[in-house]
């Protein structure tokens, strides 16, 4: 008998492959559901027919093969089937995925609007109880006031008690209300808006009750983002100090009442207001400023508006802020006379004031005065000129009327210009001195530039200098040889209602100022390389003169009579 070997048959490599990597196995691992061997028994053939052995043999072989071969297919249909139902449970596994993923997003987007309303209710109830506690405060303390007027003279200390009470109670309404108020979105405000300058509401002496209900608005205690108008609002990148000092409304009601207070000065004479009036161009139409007992000083008084877009203060530029500037004067002896401790100690006896100062800085400090003041004077500014009006329209000489009719927004800004322009019609001797003055000829842009026609800077024009004994300027602030005499430029803009002019106060008129600098200033060592004579005609000079005049515009309305009760 011949004995042949088993014969085992395995498909290809790529079925076996198949359910390895279905089954995440390295290919050295037994994979599952592998095609197994097929076995072929032993046969036993006679050794006298051989060649009919082998014969049997093959066919048997070929047999084997084709059961190889047909369990092949089934396997890899197999594999087929696996990897389609794989594939569709993936699908439908990524399509559940998404659903929960979508409904996810959409319960969040649920959730954060609820969130935000929810917000926004908590902050109105904050304010309304804010305002409803103010109410009760303010309505406790007039109860307590009467009852003072009529309780028998046996119960002071109830009375007293009563009062603390309810002025505590108010105290922490306004308190809430300012929290309420810093939260909100800063607020953009146009400069000029009288809104910001006329005081608390009401009638005469502001009472404790009315500050109360003034400052429990929360709305009075948003952050202001200042807006310049027409003209000015070219220099919106020389605004100074409110990064350090925010606008706030209720910052600039407490500036306005001290700025219009006699009772800063020693013997409650003086103001601000005194030597830098609005009903004087805010400045004074004396040579120099006029203090307590009716001292004068040596400088005429520079005006007090468009102060947001300046730096250092005063004619010499001896200090760096508005703030400080504020206080200056009150301890200076021939101004207000007064002492910033005796200020601050009057001011904290003055129950309207003290209010204001804890709820918007939580203390009566002189640094405080100053903030407030300066914020009230940052808020003061030049409104649009004919010359702004008329500048602002030259652009729209090179379009045509359809090109502007096309745009909406383009016609609407030109109508609003051309109604300005009719309404502040700006004279042919005011363009003429326009053109004049913005050439070499008229040499004023040396030093008169930018939105507010002043450089901030300081000059020797030769006023004063052939004193004996000249005003120094600068000098005396930087001991630098070259800012003898010099003074600081003063703006152009409404300089018609601000005489007189130059810093001693020296010239009367316009005419005399065009004419100092058509002679060239006055010679000494230390005058200034800009100024030289200019050799303007007589008509050249008039029409200067008009331009300059045509610089004039609105400043805003502002009260100036309502101030705190006496405590």
């Amino acid at each position: 008998m011949l004995r042949r070997s088993l014969i085992t048959a395995w498909c290809g490599f790529g079925v076996a492959a198949l359910p390895i990597l279905l089954a995440g196995c390295s290919p050295s691992e037994p994979a599952k559901d592998a095609p197994k061997a097929v076995e072929v028994e032993e046969v036993e053939v006679p050794a006298e027919s051989e060649e009919s052995t082998e014969e049997s043999v093959a066919e048997k072989a070929k047999e084997v093969v084709d059961a190889a071969k047909e369990e092949a297919d089934r396997v890899i249909d197999e594999a087929k089937e696996t990897v389609e139902a794989t594939v569709d449970a993936a699908a439908e596994k990524a399509g559940e995925l998404k659903e929960k993923a979508a409904d996810a997003a959409s319960d969040a987007a649920d959730a954060a609007t609820e969130a935000a309303a929810g917000a926004a209710d908590a902050v109105k109830d904050a304010a309304d109880t804010a305002a409803d506690a103010a109410a009760d405060a303010a309505e406790k303390v007039k109860d307590a006031a009467a009852g003072e007027e009529t309780a028998p003279a046996d119960e002071p200390a109830a009375d007293d008690a009563a009062a603390s009470e309810a002025d505590s109670e108010a105290l922490a309404a306004v308190q809430a209300a300012v929290l309420n108020g810093s939260a909100m979105n800063p607020e953009t405000v146009l400069l000029g808006d009288p809104s910001l300058t006329s005081g608390v509401p009401g009638a005469g002496p502001i009472t404790l009750e009315q500050i109360d209900e003034w400052l429990s608005d929360p709305t009075n205690h948003v952050q202001l983002m200042p807006e310049l108008p027409l003209g000015l609002s070219t220099g919106a990148n020389q605004i100074t100090g409110i990064d350090v000092n925010p606008l706030t409304r209720a910052k600039i009601e407490l500036g306005r009442q001290l700025y219009f207070d006699t009772r800063l000065s020693k013997d409650s004479t003086v103001s601000c207001a005194s030597c830098h009036n609005p009903v004087e161009g805010y400045t004074a139409h004396t040579q120099f400023g006029v203090g307590i007992d009716g001292q004068e000083g040596g400088r005429n008084s520079p005006v007090a508006y468009n102060r947001i877009l300046s730096g250092a203060q005063f004619w010499d530029g001896r200090v760096d802020s508005l703030e400080a500037q504020a206080v200056g004067p009150i301890a200076n002896p021939i101004e207000m006379g007064f002492t910033h401790e005796g200020v601050v100690e009057r001011l904290s006896q003055i129950p309207v004031y003290k209010r204001q100062f804890e709820a918007i800085f939580g203390e009566v400090s002189i640094d405080r005065v100053g903030q407030a003041i300066a914020t009230f004077e940052r808020a003061i500014v030049t409104g649009p000129s004919p010359w702004d009006y008329y500048e602002a329209l030259l652009p729209f000489e090179a379009l045509d009327e359809e090109d502007i009719a096309d745009d909406e927004d383009l016609a609407e800004k030109y109508a609003m210009l051309t109604a300005g322009a009719e309404a502040n019609p700006m004279s042919d001797s005011a363009k003429r001195g326009r053109d004049l003055f913005f050439t070499e000829k008229g040499n004023c842009t040396a030093c008169h530039v930018g939105a507010n026609l002043a450089d901030e800077k300081y000059h020797n024009l030769g006023v004063g200098m052939e004193k004996d004994e000249p005003d120094l300027g600068r000098f005396a602030v930087t001991g630098d040889e070259k800012d003898m005499g010099a003074f600081k430029t003063p703006t152009v803009r409404n300089v018609a209602l601000t005489a007189p002019y130059m810093h001693d106060g020296s010239q009367q008129t316009l005419e005399e100022v065009v004419e100092w600098y058509n002679k060239g200033g006055h010679p000494n060592p230390h005058l200034s390389e800009k100024v030289r004579p200019l050799n303007l005609t007589d008509q050249e000079k008039a029409d200067l003169v008009e331009f300059m005049k045509a610089c004039t515009g609105p400043t805003p309305t502002v009260e100036t009579s309502r101030l705190p009760a006496e405590g």
